[in-house]
């Protein structure tokens, strides 16, 4: 039984973790500060490639 309570509340912990992680993400709207970082060099990638211009 108490292997049971341990489990469920290293999951209850687990899951509180993710949550703070989450809410951090969001609330500092970091995943579009770092897209915002990754975009040029998205940019020169993508630029570079060759296209069929044929409609």
């Amino acid at each position: 039984m108490k292997k049971a309570g341990k489990a469920l509340l290293y999951l209850l912990l687990c899951c509180t973790g993710l949550f703070v992680v989450t809410f951090v993400i969001y609330f500092f709207n970091l995943d579009m500060k770092l897209t915002s970082k990754i975009e040029p060099l998205l940019l020169k990638h993508y630029d570079r490639i060759e296209r069929d211009q044929h409609l």
